[in-house]
C-alpha cells in the first residue's frame, strides 16, 4: 500500500491470539486476512479463533482471578501497570494510529488525536484504582460494620469496528483498574489495535491471564463468550439487535451486563443559534469518522425560520468534502470500514429516495484515483425528511444525514424523543435557559449544548432506552466492574 507520509509505513505482523500471557495460533490453525478499506488490500493474516480458544482464554482468566496476584494486588500496584501502558501507548503512537487508519479507514489526523486521549484514559483509571474504597456504616446493633468494593471477576469485553482503540479502552481501563480479568473480543474487521495493546500490556508487566485477546468471527465467539459459565460479566458495545441477543444468552447464567448500543441522535438548531457554529457542529456531528459513530447526529432538526440557510450552508460544505486517502494528513473523510457497512449505507440511500426524501447531495460511491478498490462513499444529506421515514428512525451508521424542519420548542422535543434510541443529543441556541430546559427534556444519556461529540475520561457516557444501560468513563464506570461486600462484627 502506498502512503502519503514520507516515513516508511509500520510493518503489521501476522496477528495471533493472546492467551495466558502467550501468543498462540487458533486451535485449528485457521487465519483470515484483515482487509484494508483504503484500497481493498490485505494488511495481515489474523488468527481465526474458535470456541475452543474462547474456552482456553476464559479458563486462563478464571485461574488468574482465583489464584493470581492482580485481583489481590493493591490499587497503587495496579495503577503502576496502567501508567506504564499509557507511557508505552505514547511511545508507539504513530504505529497505533497507522493500524487504526489502515484497519478501519479513520483519517490519520483523527487517529493521531485519539492515541493521546487513550493514554489519558488509562492514566485517569490508574488514579481511580487507588481510590476504590468501602465505608463504615452505623447500625442499630452493637456491631462494627463496613463495606468492601471487590472486582466482579472475569469480564468478557466485546467491541465493534468503528473505534477499535477507544472503545476497547472504555472497557479495559476500568475493568483492569478494579482488579478484574478480561477476555477481549475485538471486531473481526478491525483487530489490529487490540493486538498491539495486548503486546504493550505484556511489556508493562501485566501478569499472565489478566488480559486475553481472541480474534475471529464475531457472532460465534461472542456467543461462546456470553454463554461461558466462568464469565462473570459481559461488557458490550455494538448494535441494539446484537445487544439483545447477548443479554438473552447472558441471562441463562445471570451474568452482569452493561450495554452501549445504537443511536439515532437528534441535533437541534433553534433560530436563535449561532448559525455558522451550529452548521460546523452539525457537519462534524454526522460526518466525523464517516458517520461510523454511535453518537452521530444523524437527525438534524432545524427551526423553520433558518431552515433554508442552515441546509444551504451544510449542503455546500458536504458537497465540497470528497472522500480521500485516510493516510493523507489533510484528509477529513475516509472510506467506510468494511464491505457490509458500505452496502448498508448504499441500501439506506436507496430507501431514502424511495420514501420521498429530497436527496440534496451525495448518495453515491466515490472512487479516488489509485484507490478504486476502497470503500468510499460521499457525504449524503437528505432534506425535508419526515420523522416517520426509515432513514429518520433506523440507525444507518454511516455518512447519511436526515434534516427535519420543526416549528416550536415542544415540536423539537417531541421529534427528538421520537425514536427507540436515547444515546446522545445536541442543542444549539443562544438562550441559556432554553438550552438547559431542552437538555433536561431530552431522553438521552449525553446532551451537548452549542457543541457536539466531546468526550473525556472523567465524564460518564451511556444511553437511555434502546441505547443501552450502564456507564463508561467517569467514576461511574467502576460501579459495573465492582461488587459490594458487607462485613459485620459483633461487639456486644
Amino acid at each position: 500500500m502506498t502512503t502519503i507520509s514520507q516515513a516508511p509505513a509500520p510493518v503489521v505482523a501476522p496477528g495471533r491470539l493472546f492467551i495466558d500471557g502467550e501468543w498462540r495460533d487458533a486451535a485449528d490453525g485457521g487465519t483470515r486476512p484483515t482487509v484494508s478499506p483504503v484500497d481493498g488490500s490485505e494488511t495481515a493474516p489474523i488468527a481465526h479463533g474458535t470456541p475452543a480458544d474462547v474456552d482456553a482464554a476464559v479458563r486462563a482468566a478464571r485461574q488468574a482471578f482465583d489464584s493470581g496476584p492482580w485481583s489481590r494486588m493493591g490499587g497503587h500496584e495496579r495503577a503502576r501497570v496502567l501508567l506504564a501502558v499509557a507511557d508505552l501507548i505514547e511511545r508507539d503512537a504513530e504505529e497505533i494510529a497507522y493500524r487504526e487508519t489502515v484497519d478501519m479507514g479513520k483519517p490519520i489526523m483523527f487517529a493521531r488525536q485519539e492515541v493521546p486521549f487513550v493514554a489519558m484514559a488509562y492514566r485517569y483509571f490508574a488514579g481511580l484504582a487507588t481510590q476504590l474504597s468501602g465505608a463504615t456504616r452505623p447500625t442499630a446493633t452493637p456491631t462494627f460494620t463496613y463495606t468492601l468494593r471487590e472486582p466482579v471477576g472475569v469480564v468478557g469485553a466485546i467491541t465493534p469496528f468503528n473505534f477499535p482503540l477507544v472503545l476497547a479502552t472504555t472497557k479495559l481501563a476500568p475493568a483492569l483498574a478494579a482488579g478484574n480479568m478480561v477476555v477481549h473480543k475485538p471486531s473481526e474487521a478491525t483487530p489490529l489495535s487490540a493486538l498491539k495493546i495486548a503486546e504493550l500490556f505484556a511489556e508493562a508487566g501485566l501478569p499472565a491471564g489478566v488480559l486475553n485477546v481472541i480474534t475471529g468471527p464475531g457472532a460465534e465467539l461472542g456467543q461462546a463468550l456470553s454463554a461461558h459459565p466462568a464469565v462473570d460479566k459481559i461488557s458490550f458495545t455494538g448494535s441494539t439487535a446484537v445487544g439483545r441477543e447477548i443479554i438473552r444468552t447472558a441471562a441463562e447464567s445471570l451474568k452482569k451486563v452493561t450495554m452501549e448500543l445504537g443511536g439515532k441522535s437528534p441535533n437541534i438548531v433553534f433560530a436563535d443559534a449561532y448559525l455558522d457554529q451550529a452548521v460546523q457542529q452539525a457537519f462534524f456531528g454526522i460526518f466525523y469518522n464517516k458517520g461510523e459513530i454511535c453518537t452521530a447526529g444523524s437527525r438534524l432538526l432545524v427551526q423553520r425560520p433558518v431552515y433554508e440557510e442552515v441546509v444551504g450552508k451544510l449542503v455546500e460544505q458536504a458537497a465540497a468534502t470528497l472522500p480521500g486517502n485516510p493516510l493523507d494528513p489533510q484528509t477529513l473523510f475516509g472510506p467506510l470500514a468494511h464491505r457490509a457497512q458500505f452496502e448498508k449505507v448504499t441500501e439506506y440511500t436507496r430507501i431514502g429516495r424511495a420514501e420521498g426524501a429530497a436527496l440534496l447531495t451525495g448518495g453515491e460511491a466515490y472512487r479516488p484515483e489509485g484507490l478504486e478498490g476502497g470503500l468510499y462513499f460521499r457525504p449524503t444529506v437528505f432534506g425535508d425528511v419526515d420523522s416517520a421515514m426509515r432513514i429518520a428512525q433506523e440507525e444507518i451508521f454511516g455518512p447519511v444525514l436526515s434534516v427535519i424542519p420543526f416549528d416550536t420548542e415542544e415540536d423539537a422535543i417531541a421529534l427528538a424523543n421520537g425514536t427507540q434510541y436515547g444515546l446522545a443529543a445536541g442543542v444549539h441556541t443562544s438562550d441559556v435557559k432554553r438550552a438547559h430546559r431542552v437538555a433536561r427534556a431530552l431522553k438521552a444519556g449525553t446532551c451537548w449544548i452549542n457543541t457536539y461529540n466531546l468526550f473525556d475520561p472523567a465524564v460518564p457516557f451511556g444511553g437511555y432506552k434502546a441505547s443501552g444501560f450502564g456507564r463508561e468513563f467517569g467514576p461511574e464506570a467502576l460501579e459495573s466492574y465492582t461488587q459490594t461486600k458487607s462485613v459485620w462484627t459483633d461487639l456486644s
